[in-house]
């Protein structure tokens, strides 16, 4: 019978013998680690997470990160490490390529929003040209650059293993979002990627034409979040037509942009030819009444695919919201809406009052909840919603139920995603409650 090695007691030795301080943060968790029996069966995912307010937090070094990473090396238990919300530079990011050289167990890691730059990003990803385990990696927030995009389009080319990449908020620009697009042509292996938010100087939409390009040739891809891309009605336009020869991508995240109704015709269109397509995000766009109404009919009378739409913040009033209503009559396999951030009349919250009330929408999947005052009905607000916590974990603890982040609890997507996967329970395991799907939520 094997021994159980003793990660706490292994760690203290290891600060020992290079005169390092320990940091309680990082001997908390392993303790906790030592003390949970599924570690030796199943695997286990290390959450140290700078944004932890449950516990006293001190935030792990670089050289914090270099006598975890040894203590780390040659255990096969742990199969995830959330590093997020911590103070890691390029230095730390040395110790990262290093560790993911060594170590063959390791499946998810989490970097997102700490101080890693192009040379630490070019580090990584080198490392990811051999490393044959890591199947999701997030480095959402360190300001790589396009410079830094482009290493991870160039180990893209060499990397068969990973399947889910987060570079959501890392300052990439048109180059290498070209490039990734370009590379994503031939990879097969990446099923979920985040492209959110770039630094865009051009009007042309260059980026959005490259992506759809792509589309047309990718069979492997299911999740793409293009957030934030200065999409216009052209762009959309684009997708759609590379869509109608995509069969794969199951979830769509085109939030924050400028799409109006004119571009919401051709998703619409879309919509009642596409079968696979299962989450579309819209939230902080501008589709208005009309946009609402184009979806609504494509939802009503052709499309029963499509799971989970969200419109929040787009401008819509009641006309567009009771036609939302009336599809869902109609069509039984949209199962979350959401709405919220839009312009609610008696008419709206009267319609989908009646959807919650005979059960045809579930309370925990929408943003809305009925209340009367005087005899007239409201809606108020619920923290439900896609991916509510993509950037944030809440103050008060694990999340038991999956309803702020519903991207995750469409089976159909996650499957697919990391089918036969210990990273998919790390996924949501680690998102209370994407991609990717997510998610990366």
């Amino acid at each position: 019978m094997s021994v159980r090695p003793d990660l706490h007691q292994h760690y203290v030795r290891a600060c020992q013998n290079v005169g390092q301080p320990e940091n309680p943060f990082i001997a908390h968790v392993l303790q906790e680690a030592d003390k949970n029996d599924k570690t030796w069966t199943k695997g286990i995912t290390l959450k140290i997470a700078g944004n932890n307010h449950l516990v006293p937090v001190q935030r792990v070094t670089d050289d914090d990160l270099q006598v975890l990473a040894s203590v780390l090396r040659s255990t096969v238990f742990v199969t995830g490490l959330d590093l997020r919300c911590n103070v890691l530079t390029d230095a730390g990011a040395e110790h990262v390529a290093t560790f993911l050289q060594e170590n063959s167990t390791l499946r998810y890691l989490n970097l997102m929003f700490n101080d890693i730059g192009t040379s630490g990003a070019e580090l990584i990803a080198r490392a990811l040209h051999r490393n044959e385990t890591l199947v999701y990696l997030r480095m959402t927030g360190n300001k790589i650059g396009n410079k830094g995009g482009m290493f991870f389009a160039s180990m893209l080319q060499m990397n068969s293993t990973l399947e889910k990449l987060d570079l959501g908020d890392c300052d990439m620009g048109t180059q290498c979002l070209m490039a990734i697009a370009t590379v994503l042509t031939q990879n097969k292996s990446v099923k979920a990627i985040n492209l959110n938010r770039p630094l865009l100087y051009s009007q042309e939409e260059e980026t959005t034409v490259h992506i759809a390009l792509m589309l047309k040739n990718n069979s492997s891809l299911v999740e793409l979040h293009l957030c934030k891309h200065e999409m216009k009605n052209f762009g959309v336009e684009r997708l759609c037509e590379a869509l109608y020869e995509n069969s794969s991508l199951r979830y769509l995240d085109l939030s924050c942009n400028k799409i109006t109704r004119d571009g919401i015709k051709f998703l619409a269109e879309l919509l009642k030819q596409n079968q696979t397509l299962q989450i579309l995000d819209l939230n902080a766009n501008r589709i208005e009444d009309d946009g609402a109404i184009y979806l609504s009919e494509a939802l009503a009378l052709n499309n029963r695919t499509l799971q989970a739409l969200s419109v929040v913040s787009n401008n819509i009033s009641g006309k567009g919201l009771v036609a939302l209503s009336d599809a869902m009559k109609t069509n039984v396999a949209l199962s979350y809406v959401y709405i919220w951030g839009n312009k609610f009349d008696e008419a709206t919250c009267i319609a989908f009052s009646e959807l919650i009330q005979t059960d045809r929408l579930k309370p925990n999947c929408t943003d809305v909840e009925p209340y009367e005052v005087d005899g007239h009905l409201h809606l108020a607000e619920l923290s439900h919603g896609l991916k509510k916590h993509y950037y944030w974990s809440p103050r008060c603890g694990e999340v038991t139920n999956k309803d702020a982040n519903a991207s995750l609890a469409i089976a159909a997507v996650s499957d697919y995603l990391l089918e036969h996967s210990q990273a998919d329970q790390t996924d949501k395991n680690l998102h209370p409650g994407l991609p990717l799907g997510s998610g990366f939520a």
